[in-house]
């Protein structure tokens, strides 16, 4: 999945830099620059974290289907 991450990172500083222009048509290309760069940082970090939170729900999901084996047992 490292290209489809790549990928998102790039459509959030495409994003971001939209974003840039719509707020100040006249933006100059270090505000432009400083979104972009922007974006592609937080898209990684929001991938990041939703990665982890996909994570932390199977474990939970994983350790109370462990749990409700081991209370059938008894």
């Amino acid at each position: 999945m490292g290209l489809l991450d790549e990928l998102g990172k790039v459509a959030g500083a495409v994003a971001a830099v939209e974003a840039a222009e719509k707020v100040d048509p006249e933006a100059g290309l270090l505000t432009k620059g400083i979104a972009a760069i922007a974006g592609f940082e937080g898209a990684g970090k929001l991938e990041s974290m939703m990665e982890k939170k996909d994570d932390d729900q199977q474990a939970d999901t994983d350790n109370t289907q462990g749990t409700d084996d081991t209370s059938s047992q008894t």
